[in-house]
């Protein structure tokens, strides 16, 4: 037996065997939504071998697996990133887990900076697509031809149109952008900003698109949406740091869980 079945077996011994719907990752800031969950179970990272400790400030690292919306749904209330082991494919196992327990779509959330000026602190961007500037990929290593994972469709276009649809039903802004994922741990410098803003993109971030391209690996649906918690250097005179990511991201977070909630619902 694989090492992600035997896990979703144990997740199963206290979660019961009703597969979540819907897998949900939480980004910086955003870990209390997994508060949200009723008739839920935690469980720690540290009870599940070879999962991420989640070392970063502002994640909760722990699975909760319940009810949202009449929804049954496994929340990860944090991630681990590229920048804390330089492995790209730090969420390999529990994705793989989140397959084995039976979901078939996912939705990540993270804070990002925005690189459009349309873009501001404190609203929300549903990714359209994304550009892998990191220059490192989670499938490296990967031995079969399944590694050559098509990326045309990564970011469902009925999952978005679905939260799309929950956004416009309570009347939150959900601008569509293309989403540039950085390595960190350093923010990104004014002419890494100048630069994503000629490539196309409209935010910038530490994360996400590495589970973008691990969940098409393992045939799991999904789409993304990022907080915006600042602007990216050189756009505005705020001080950018990791502490001003955790004070901002729960301003966006509140219509994040508005739409999340609505689209559950839907």
């Amino acid at each position: 037996m694989s090492k992600s079945a035997e896990l979703a077996d144990l997740i199963r011994s206290s979660a019961g065997n009703v597969a979540p719907e819907y897998g949900l990752i939480l980004g910086s800031g955003l870990g209390h939504l997994s508060g949200a969950i009723e008739d839920g179970v935690s469980i720690p990272y540290t009870d599940l071998p070879g999962f991420p400790h989640a070392g970063v400030s502002g994640h909760v690292p722990r699975l909760v697996i319940g009810d949202l919306e009449g929804k049954r749904v496994a929340v990860f209330g944090g991630r681990s990133h590229y920048y804390e082991s330089g492995r790209a494919d730090a969420m390999r196992l529990p994705l793989e887990v989140l397959a084995a327990l039976g979901t078939t779509k996912l939705i990540l959330t993270n804070a990002a900076g925005a690189v459009n000026e349309a873009l501001s602190p404190g609203g929300l961007m549903l990714l359209s697509d994304h550009i892998a500037f990191a220059g490192t990929n989670p499938l490296i290593g990967e031995q079969t031809d399944a590694r050559f994972v098509p990326m045309t469709d990564a970011h469902d276009a009925e999952l978005r149109d679905a939260l799309k649809a929950a956004a416009n039903a309570e009347g939150v802004d959900l601008p569509e952008g293309v989403y540039g994922w950085f390595s960190g741990p350093s923010f990104e410098t004014p002419a890494e900003i100048r630069a994503a803003r000629v490539l196309g993109m409209d935010a910038v971030g530490m994360s996400t698109v590495p589970e973008i391209i691990l969940s098409r690996f393992l045939g799991l649906r999904c789409a993304a949406i990022s907080v915006i918690t600042n602007m990216g250097a050189g756009m505005s005179d705020e001080s950018i740091s990791h502490d001003h990511t955790k004070h901002m991201a729960p301003l966006g977070a509140a219509k994040l869980e508005k739409v999340l909630r609505r689209f559950l619902r839907g």
